[in-house]
């Protein structure tokens, strides 16, 4: 039997990388899933590549009247939200001295405040509908840690531990079970970027810093999206009801808590 069968589930920043391996996840267990993105034309792409347990919609995460928008489309075409992963970010990389406020705010803007408000509007709904759900957001090993030149990343990851634990403890009440999932370092497009702030600050050769962290893994190697799948099913499935305000590791042993 399928874990997810019959759940509706809407994933943040999902037309691509680790949003789009747990679209693919959920719907192999029988979900149907709603492709969030600000870039409504990649979403669209992905949907129609998922096939028919797929929708897509716009949704810009630093925008209010977006993520409004974008949940009462999600439930309109859906009928629910059973579970939501808050999966959009931004990384960013500078020296303690060289951040920029602008920079700041724009990582706090969509990593942070948009995991929060979009947590609260469907946290919102699900209450409204008074049958629980699942709410699963994305920290980073960054979060537990600081790092010299990734403190705005680093502080944004933390807050969405905290976030995690103090939404948990507060929805648990109407049965809405609020977890987090902790990646080490996760191969993909996202990491060129990466790749280029390192760089940039410690006068790395191109691909220099991806091959450094991926041999630094106690597993072996970098890990991919399809490695952090089997705990997104985990959280959204009625095998974590009893699970409440969690962080779960899944970075190959780079960090243990």
């Amino acid at each position: 039997m399928n874990r997810l069968s019959g759940k509706k589930a809407l994933l943040t920043g999902s037309a691509r990388g680790i949003g789009k391996a747990f679209a693919q996840a959920y719907i192999r267990e029988g979900a149907t899933v709603c492709i969030a993105d600000i870039n409504l034309d990649a979403a669209q792409r992905t949907a129609m590549e998922l096939g028919e347990s797929a929708i897509a919609v716009h949704m810009d995460v630093t925008d209010q009247n977006s993520i409004d928008s974008a949940v009462n489309e999600t439930i309109q075409k859906l009928g629910c939200i059973d579970v939501l992963i808050n999966n959009a970010a931004l990384f960013t990389a500078a020296p303690i001295v060289e951040i920029k406020r602008e920079d700041y705010e724009k990582v706090f803007a969509v990593n942070f405040s948009g995991t929060l408000f979009t947590l609260q509007a469907v946290a919102k709904h699900m209450i409204d509908r008074g049958e629980g759900g699942k709410i699963i957001n994305m920290a980073s090993q960054a979060g537990r840690r600081g790092e010299a030149l990734v403190a705005v990343y680093c502080a944004t990851k933390a807050a969405i531990i905290s976030l995690t634990q103090s939404a948990g403890m507060d929805l648990i009440k109407h049965r809405i079970n609020v977890n987090a999932i902790s990646p080490g370092v996760v191969d993909g497009e996202h990491w060129d970027g990466v790749d280029a702030f390192f760089a940039k600050y410690e006068n790395k050769v191109a691909g220099q810093k991806k091959k450094e962290v991926g041999e630094g893994v106690p597993f072996g190697r970098m890990g991919l999206a399809e490695d952090l799948t089997g705990m997104a099913i985990f959280l959204a499935s009625k095998e974590a009801d009893y699970v409440v305000a969690q962080t779960y590791n899944v970075d190959g042993g780079q960090w243990m808590s």
